[in-house]
């Protein structure tokens, strides 16, 4: 049998929907269980959304909420669907808690996956997947098909990716 996967769901852009009357982007339901079919995914997963939230917008009780739903998961194998913006701080805190003998990988996009084929979200989800199962025990990000420590990767805004700081 295949070992559990934990998914958590926080938002981000990965899960923002478009509304095509006035062009703004907004949080309805996550896309993953969608994704995961569509990507005919075998593995065990389990999906929870703890919440529905810009990066930018989240704050110490949402991260809180992440910390304490990583800590008391049974799987030590956990993915993370999070906004790009605050990815590295909420890694952070991830690290700094201490949780002993888990795998867990943070992951978003850039671009919605309502967008269809021109979001990076299925790229970095499936490369997610497999860096969770595969990395030991510890705080990733994975995103552009790389995964990086958490403490050695910045965002940079200049080109929309994520890079080392090595």
């Amino acid at each position: 049998m295949n070992k559990l996967i934990q998914v958590f769901v926080t938002g981000g852009t990965f899960d923002k929907a478009y509304n095509f009357i006035n062009g703004e982007l907004y949080f309805k339901n996550t896309h993953l269980n969608d994704m995961f079919a569509q990507g005919r995914a075998t593995l065990n997963l389990d999906i929870k959304t703890l919440m529905m939230v810009d990066s930018l917008e989240m704050g110490a009780a949402e991260r809180d909420i992440i910390t304490y739903n990583c800590k008391a998961c049974k799987s030590n194998k956990i993915l993370i669907t999070h906004g790009t913006d605050k990815m590295v701080e909420t890694a952070g805190v991830l690290s700094r808690a201490k949780i002993e003998g888990k795998t867990i990988v943070l992951t978003g996009a850039m671009i919605p996956i309502a967008f269809g084929t021109s979001s990076d979200g299925f790229f970095n989800l499936g490369s997610a997947l497999a860096f969770a199962q595969l990395l030991p025990p510890g705080v990733f990000i994975a995103m552009n098909g790389k995964y990086f420590e958490w403490d050695k990767v910045v965002k940079n805004l200049d080109t929309g990716y994520f890079q080392s700081l090595e």
